[in-house]
């Protein structure tokens, strides 16, 4: 299994999934082995098989591939990253008695470049391991994953998180989209997160569809639910919370909140996440007078999470296009009531919450308003929700993917 991040150093649902997942996939009786650009060294894969280790990590249940390559980046974010970071200066280690050739740090200029390098790498350690299934998740493992599975004789499964349409729009970048149709055609099995996600995928590739698989994501387990004591905020918070780009829709709840604070000043919204809509937002803001009224917190991790979603009384995911979107089942499990857009996988699952086109702000406004003003609709919606999001589990969701491997190994 191929992924890009892993718990606790994650960017976004990603790799919450894939830690997810593969709990869910152990639990199945499926040993797993997850390779990763990087690691931090203090992440808990005690579920999946040990495998040795990459030069300096001792002992990981998670193989590091030394790369520069981030999620979500664009290509043009990653070439200004690259190009204002300062050279390696290490020099090459030597390889352990028996490992794969250890990498020297060197990157492309690139993207692209990064990719292919990152390919190459995986095919190195994998000419030393067998394996049933090479499994790929989203786009930059794709690549690698058709590589490995080649030359192994294996099956491929490549994972769709979401499309280069979902996260770029308009502004789709050809070349990610040429390798996500590659990826497509070299696969005996396309897995999807949703039926949306599916759907948009028949719709704009050059598919087959009996190759196509849906296995939804699944919300966080065993929350607990502490008694709320004294608030430090007495207004209502209304919260997002998630990557501040395009995909996500945060134009969309700052058109809202606008609308909101006209009729119920004593608001307040929470900006919860980073990207590159970020300083535009803060910006918009600014111009609607919200200044008051709005708070950016920048990307938050473990408990600050926690945090956010316990001082909520109301989640909104307003994006543009959502192939699943896991942050609404973990409001939901938290007991906070949620508001996300109809152009989402999540709906498909969590049936306990209110449902918007993305586009229509002043539908989102009402019924944020509706949520604030109506104790009664915030009650049932919250005890639906935390019954959605309890009967969701990666170990069901895990189980439903072996059965995908188990179909393609028959």
């Amino acid at each position: 299994m191929l992924g890009w991040e892993f718990p606790p150093h994650i960017s976004g649902g990603l790799g919450t999934a894939c830690e997810g997942l593969t709990r869910g996939l152990a639990a199945s009786g499926v040993d797993v082995l997850f390779i990763v650009p990087r690691l931090g060294g203090d992440e808990r894969a005690s579920h999946m098989t040990l495998v040795g280790a990459d030069a300096g990590v001792p002992e990981p249940e998670v193989i590091a591939v030394p790369s520069a390559l981030l999620p979500y980046e664009t290509p043009a974010q990653y070439e200004a990253r690259m190009a204002s970071a300062a050279p390696p200066r290490r020099k090459p280690k030597k390889a352990k008695s028996g490992a794969a050739p250890p990498l020297t740090g060197r990157y492309g200029a690139r993207l692209m470049d990064e990719v292919a390098r990152y390919a190459d790498s995986v095919a190195e350690i994998a000419e030393s391991e067998r394996v049933d299934i090479v499994h790929g998740h989203d786009w930059m493992t794709y690549p690698a994953a058709t590589r490995v599975a080649r030359a192994a004789g294996v099956p491929l499964v490549v994972h769709v998180h979401s499309l280069e349409h979902d996260r770029a729009g308009p502004r789709a970048n050809p070349a990610i989209v040429e390798i996500e149709q590659s990826g497509f055609d070299a696969a005996d099995a396309i897995v999807c997160v949703s039926r949306y996600t599916a759907n948009e995928v028949a719709r704009r590739y050059r598919v087959d569809e009996t190759k196509l698989r849906v296995v939804h994501n699944a919300g966080p387990e065993n929350v607990e639910h502490p008694p709320r004591g004294p608030r430090r905020i007495k207004e209502p918070v209304v919260l997002f919370l998630g990557r501040v780009t395009y995909q996500k829709g945060p134009e969309a709840f700052l058109e809202a909140a606008a609308r909101v604070v006209r009729v119920e000043p004593e608001v307040k919204f929470v900006v919860a996440g980073s990207g590159d809509l970020l300083s535009l937002l803060i910006e918009r803001a600014a111009r609607l007078k919200l200044a008051r009224h709005v708070h950016f917190t920048g990307f938050l991790r473990g408990d600050d999470v926690d945090k956010a979603y316990a001082a909520a009384d109301v989640y909104v995911l307003p994006s543009v296009s959502e192939p699943f979107g896991i942050t609404p089942l973990e409001a939901a499990a938290r007991d906070v009531p949620v508001i996300v857009s109809r152009q989402s996988g999540v709906v498909e699952v969590l049936r306990g919450a209110l449902v918007v086109d993305s586009w229509d702000v002043e539908d989102l406004a009402n019924k944020i308003l509706a949520l604030i003003r109506r104790p009664a609709l915030r009650q049932e919606l919250i005890g639906r929700g935390r019954q959605d999001a309890r009967e969701l589990t990666w170990e069901r969701q895990g189980a439903v993917l072996r059965g995908v491997y188990e179909g393609l190994l028959q």
